[in-house]
């Protein structure tokens, strides 16, 4: 008898613990899933946008979407340089051919050490984007001084270079993050830019066949999606020309990342 009750008792804690945690997420526009450090991404089914473990809605409150509208067919190419591998020319040729416009997030150091290939970026029309100065996790960043002192830097690198000023548009190295670099980016005037598509491309030396990646790109591809490549990958710069073929085949066109603001509807 007494164990039948404490069952019964035990029970009812259970089912008002997941009400209370269900009633959280309504309530908190999913904020308890926003306070993850790193960003991550959940795949239910073949061709269909995925999950992030912050919702879009909750993001675009910060200016921040790692998704475009999943009602239309169009997606948004972007690269990550850490530094430079001697591929990022190509990529430029291969997306002029297509007449692709993409955005690169850039480091202080791949502005001031690689001038002509930025140039060259933006003489084509692409978007430089803010990876941080130095790629450090941002989310140890505490004040908003600190987050500054790794956006400022590049954005004078990009300033000197160009002569203007740099688009706002920001990636976190690695996708680390928190709600507070999510509100410090905000109020320096930043988009902060996920992605709803990615895959493993940055091992120097071990890197996928072309096979594998389009094993892993190719069944992903959704409406919306915010692919992130990196420039340093040699398989990206031997796939691109194909990659972009593939998809435009299947009815995608290619929008840029200023589009997001009235387009993200996810």
């Amino acid at each position: 008898m007494f164990i039948a009750l404490n069952g019964k008792r035990i029970l009812l804690y259970l089912c008002f613990f997941v009400f209370l945690c269900f009633t959280l997420f309504l309530f908190t526009g999913n904020k308890i899933f926003a306070n993850n450090d790193n960003w991550g991404l959940s795949f239910s089914k073949e061709g269909e946008a995925p999950k992030g473990n912050a919702d879009a809605s909750f993001l675009r409150n910060y200016q921040a979407f790692f998704i475009g509208d999943t009602t239309s067919p169009k997606v948004y190419l972007t690269f990550d340089a850490g530094y430079e591998a001697g591929y990022t020319k190509t990529i430029l040729e291969t997306l002029k051919k297509h007449n692709v416009k993409a955005a690169f997030f850039v480091v202080g150091s791949y502005i001031r050490q690689n001038g002509d290939i930025v140039k060259q970026m933006v003489n084509d029309g692409h978007i430089v984007g803010n990876h941080s100065n130095t790629h450090p996790n941002m989310s140890k960043m505490a004040t908003l001084e600190q987050f500054k002192q790794e956006i400022t830097p590049v954005e004078e690198a990009y300033q000197t270079l160009i002569g203007a000023p740099m688009p706002k548009f920001y990636r976190p190295p690695q996708g680390i993050y928190n709600e507070k670099n999510l509100e410090m980016a905000k109020s320096l005037g930043y988009q902060t830019i996920f992605w709803s598509l990615a895959y493993v491309d940055w091992y120097k030396d071990n890197q996928p066949t072309k096979q594998e990646a389009f094993d892993k790109l190719l069944p992903r591809i959704h409406n919306g999606a915010i692919i992130l490549l990196h420039s340093t990958s040699k398989t990206n710069c031997e796939i691109l020309d194909e990659f972009i073929t593939i998809l435009k085949e299947k009815g995608y066109t290619f929008g840029t990342l200023d589009e997001l603001n009235s387009s993200s509807t996810r």
